[in-house]
């Protein structure tokens, strides 16, 4: 089974892939932590992504698509892939769909993680990284242009996945466990034991 989480920054994607991961064997793509590491590394793609999400702004499409297209390739992804961060845009998400039918493949399933704005503000700056600091991209007026970059530009794929019946809703203020279940029930799973 492969998924799309969607939601704006800070709605709790990564937080539910790694949950669909551990109970039910698919691999998350969080192509955020992807290009953290890459600026933690110091690669010249890391150095150059820093620059434009310090500035709340998304990385460049042809940047993104090569390596969702190179992660999926390898053979973790064999049983099904969750996508978390990706697509954002209606291009990306044509892209994507090109990419996997090269491969005979598909997106079973899209969830948008549907959250309050105002309290995403607030929580994504109350945040904090594993030494206690807080992520420049968490900053309360960056995250509101990260979420008006998100109106802009993600949420109008909404209409290219529910014409096709793979967009799910789920409200994304509940807490994590709640969220989780509903994201089961969406894609019709049972955690495995």
């Amino acid at each position: 089974m492969n998924i799309i989480l969607l939601g704006p920054p800070g709605a709790g994607k990564g937080t539910q892939a790694k949950r669909l991961e551990e109970h039910y064997g698919l691999r998350q793509i969080s192509t955020g932590d992807m290009l953290r590491a890459e600026v933690a590394a110091g690669t010249p793609l890391g150095k150059d992504a820093k620059a434009v999400m310090d500035k709340g702004l998304f990385i460049p499409d042809p940047i993104m698509i090569g390596m969702i297209k190179s992660r999926i390739a390898q053979p973790d992804c064999a049983r099904g892939f969750i996508l978390d961060g990706f697509p954002r845009t209606e291009s990306q998400a044509q892209a994507l769909d090109v990419m996997l039918a090269e491969k005979n493949m598909t997106i079973d399933a899209v969830l948008l993680l549907e959250v309050n704005s105002d309290q995403l503000v607030e929580r994504l700056a109350s945040r904090r990284g594993p030494d206690g600091s807080r992520r420049a991209d968490d900053e309360p007026d960056t995250v509101r242009k990260r979420l008006k970059i998100y109106d802009e530009q993600t949420a109008p794929i909404l209409p290219y996945y529910k014409k096709e019946g793979r967009l799910r809703r789920i409200d994304g203020m509940q807490s994590v466990e709640v969220v989780e279940q509903e994201i089961a029930k969406a894609l019709g799973l049972e955690k495995a034991s």
